[in-house]
C-alpha cells in the first residue's frame, strides 16, 4: 500500500490503555495525523492521557470509533472481549478491518462475534512495544485481502518488527517465547546484576551494565545475522573467564531450563484459547 494510502487512513483503538497509546505514538511517529486517530474508552482519566498524548479523539462508547475508523485495534483485556464484540452496531462493525491484540482470543471467538464476512487479524505483540521495539506476529482471517494485510502491517510495525505466521496454532508458541520472553529477559537481567553486586559492584553499575550488555549482545546479533553460537564462541578463549562461566551455566542447567519455559508458556496459552 502506498504511503499516501497509509497517511489517508483512519485507525481507530478500542481501549486507551498502554499498548494502544504504544501503537498509536508510532503511528504519529510514522506519518499519520493524530486528528485521523480515533480511541474509545470507559474510564475518563485513560482518554485524557491518549488524548494528550496523541492529539486524537476520544470517546466514551465504541461505535464513533467504529463508525469513522477503516481499521480498528481491539486494545482490551481477553475476557472484556466478547462484551465489547457484543456492544457493536452490527452495520458499522461489518465495514472495518479488525486487528485484536487481545491475547489468547482465537480468530473464530473473534470472527463469530463480529458480523460475517467481518475481515480480522490476530496479533500477538510483546511488551517492548510500548518503546518501538516490540516483535509481533499475525495470522489473518479467511476474509483479509492483500490490500487489508499492507495496511495491517503498516500499523502493527509502528510498534516494531511484525511477522506474518504460517497457521493460527503458531501464535500459542509465539506467546510462549516471545509473548512471555521479556519476563525471562527481565529475569535474567536481574539475576546478572545481583551477580554483579556480590562480587563487589555498585548496584547502579552493576545493573547498568547488565542492561547494557543485554542490549549490546541482541544489537550484535541482529544487525550481523550471526548466529548466536558463532557470536558466543567470539567471547571464549580457551581456559579463560568465558568458558568457566558458561561451564556453571550449562551445569545449572539454563539451557533446558529456557526450554521448559518457552514449552510451558505454550502450553498454558494452548488451554487458556481452548476454554474460550
Amino acid at each position: 500500500m502506498a504511503k499516501t494510502s497509509f497517511e489517508q487512513s483512519r485507525i481507530g483503538f478500542i481501549g486507551c490503555g498502554a499498548m494502544a497509546k504504544a501503537l498509536a505514538g508510532g503511528l504519529v511517529e510514522a506519518g499519520l495525523a493524530g486528528d485521523r486517530i480515533r480511541a474509545s474508552d470507559p474510564v475518563p482519566a485513560a482518554r485524557k492521557a491518549f488524548e494528550a498524548a496523541i492529539g486524537a479523539r476520544v470517546f466514551e462508547g465504541n461505535d464513533e470509533v467504529v463508525a469513522e475508523s477503516d481499521l480498528v485495534v481491539l486494545a482490551v483485556k481477553p475476557g472484556a472481549v466478547a462484551g465489547v464484540l457484543a456492544g457493536l452496531d452490527p452495520r458499522a462493525a461489518a465495514r472495518p478491518i479488525w486487528v485484536s491484540i487481545a491475547a489468547g482470543v482465537p480468530l473464530e471467538a473473534l470472527c463469530g462475534a463480529l458480523p460475517k464476512g467481518a475481515r480480522v487479524v490476530r496479533t500477538m505483540p510483546n511488551t517492548p512495544a510500548l518503546v518501538r521495539a516490540g516483535a509481533t506476529a499475525y495470522y489473518p482471517g479467511p476474509e483479509v485481502g492483500a490490500a487489508d494485510l499492507a495496511l495491517v502491517e503498516q500499523v502493527l510495525e509502528a510498534a516494531g518488527w511484525v511477522w506474518r505466521a504460517p497457521n493460527e496454532d503458531l501464535l500459542d508458541a509465539v506467546t510462549g517465547l516471545s509473548g512471555s520472553g521479556p519476563a525471562y529477559v527481565f529475569l535474567f537481567l536481574e539475576a546478572l546484576a545481583d551477580a554483579g553486586v556480590s562480587q563487589g559492584l555498585p548496584r547502579d553499575a552493576a545493573q547498568t551494565l547488565a542492561i547494557r550488555t543485554v542490549l549490546g549482545s541482541a544489537k550484535l546479533a541482529l544487525e550481523t545475522g550471526s548466529h548466536p553460537g558463532v557470536l558466543k564462541d567470539q567471547v571464549i578463549s580457551p581456559g579463560g573467564t568465558t568458558i568457566a562461566g558458561l561451564e556453571r551455566l550449562e551445569a545449572g542447567g539454563v539451557r533446558a531450563a529456557v526450554y521448559e519455559a518457552v514449552r510451558a508458556a505454550t502450553e498454558r496459552s494452548r488451554a487458556l484459547r481452548q476454554k474460550k
